[in-house]
């Protein structure tokens, strides 16, 4: 199945995206976490795309996206939902589901809430939006967020150095010969260009935004209670099993699988998470 590498041009910015599929097909929005980009779903995309239309957009500062300095552009999660937004606004795609990863879920649920009459459906797969998936790796940004001071700040910078990243991948991993290095090697390239630490930094510290808007995400799964599909790496040392089993609470036939893996659950379960998401996006009402 072809996929096509596409640059538009969205406030000033060049906002590469991964798009494959007949765009008349039911459609599925990837949103990437960190710190990596839309080349996490390339295999996704090529598995699905015989049957959806997959759009996988690079926020403004990762991936292929312009990354202006932190001086220059908000980075904040409300800008790159602005930009996510409109991306799927210039597609012309009215209707569609979401697949949300780490930083994809603040970004997800805000279109959600902006929009719940064009959302389909909702798939986390380790993507949180409750503080029972808070692991106790957050109480170093809690800190930082709390009191921004120098000297808490200081310990976040060692969430982008070549270790952090190695350990998202592998942590919780059985067996590491699944995981692609490249994928990690091109993101450890894209966080150390010039000037992007301070583009994490700063959305590091605006990552307090998500967390409190935590019951604005709830009311909105209660109330329109939009089909959700859970699957988590149940070793993710980020986001714990805890946050998957929290949909259930407010989402009634919320569906959830908790895998043999860690954060990146797609590099060492691709088979199993497509047939899932596959399964999943026949059963939408689109």
């Amino acid at each position: 199945m072809t996929i096509h590498y596409r640059t538009v041009v969205i406030d000033g910015l060049d906002v590469f995206y991964r798009e494959a599929g007949d765009p008349s097909a039911p459609a599925l929005v990837l949103l990437h976490g960190f710190p990596t980009s839309s080349i996490a779903y390339q295999e996704l995309i090529a598995d699905l795309a015989d049957e959806f239309h997959l759009i996988a957009p690079d926020y403004p500062g990762f991936g292929h996206s312009s990354a202006p300095a932190a001086d220059e552009w908000d980075y904040t999660f409300d800008r790159l939902a602005d930009v996510v937004d409109r991306l799927v606004d210039s597609l012309g795609v009215r209707r569609y589901a979401v697949y949300v990863h780490d930083y994809g879920s603040p970004v997800g649920f805000r279109l959600a809430v902006r929009h719940p009459d064009r959302i389909t459906g909702i798939i986390t797969q380790n993507g949180n939006a409750y503080e029972d998936g808070l692991t106790p790796f957050w109480e170093v940004l809690r800190k930082a967020w709390a009191d921004p001071s120098a000297q808490n700040v200081e310990p976040l910078r060692t969430l982008y150095t070549r270790e952090a990243t190695h350990w998202q991948y592998s942590h919780g991993v059985s067996d590491a010969s699944l995981v692609n290095p490249d994928k990690e090697a091109l993101d450890q390239a894209l966080l150390d260009r010039p000037g992007n630490h301070d583009i994490q930094l700063a959305l590091f510290l605006d990552y307090r935004t998500n967390v409190e808007r935590y019951p604005v995400w709830h009311d909105y799964l209660r109330i329109h209670q939009p089909p959700v599909l859970a699957v988590w790496g149940r070793h993710d040392e980020i986001f714990g099993p805890e946050g998957a089993l929290a949909f259930a609470r407010d989402v009634k036939n919320a569906e959830v699988h908790l895998l043999d893996t860690g954060h990146f659950a797609l590099e060492t379960h691709l088979p199993e998470i497509a047939s899932l998401v596959r399964r999943f996006l026949r059963g939408l009402a689109v």
